[in-house]
Formats: structure tokens, sequence, C-alpha cells
């Protein structure tokens, strides 16, 4: 799935044109190196997202194509 459509589905960000600036502005970090809204999440890899003054962290535990509201935090685990 592409980095961008996840974090719309997870609701990480609520818009995926949103998604896609970020990843442009190089605030999305994927394992350490930012990435394209093209890029290929995987199970297991580290996002970092610069969402103004905080930094959001968090692991990909399961991709899905379509995720209810109750089920997208399961998603994903936050980190610190």
């Amino acid at each position: 799935m592409r980095l961008d459509k996840f974090l719309k589905v997870s609701r990480i960000i609520k818009r995926r044109t949103v998604a896609n600036e970020a990843c442009d502005a190089d605030r999305v970090l994927v394992n350490g190196k930012p990435q394209r809204a093209s890029y290929n999440v995987k199970q297991g890899d580290i996002l970092e997202i610069q969402l103004g003054s905080k930094l959001f962290k968090a692991e990909i535990l399961q991709i899905n194509e379509f995720a209810k509201k109750e089920d997208a935090p399961l998603m994903y685990r936050t980190i610190e």
C-alpha cells in the first residue's frame, strides 16, 4: 500500500492530499529516511511524522485497504 494511502486509511492524517504534501515536504520518515508518497509500506516499518512541533512515531502492525473508525488504531502502535 502507498504511504499516503496508509496514513489516510489508518487515520493518522485525515486527508490523502495532506499526507501527500507532508511527504513532499520531507516531514514523513520511514525507517529513518524521508520517503515519497508512492513508497510501499510494509509491516514492521517505523514511521516518524513531524506534525507541527510534535513528532509522531509509530510502527506499522497491519495493512488493510479499508478500515472502520474503530479498527484504524489497530493498524499501528505508537512508540514513545
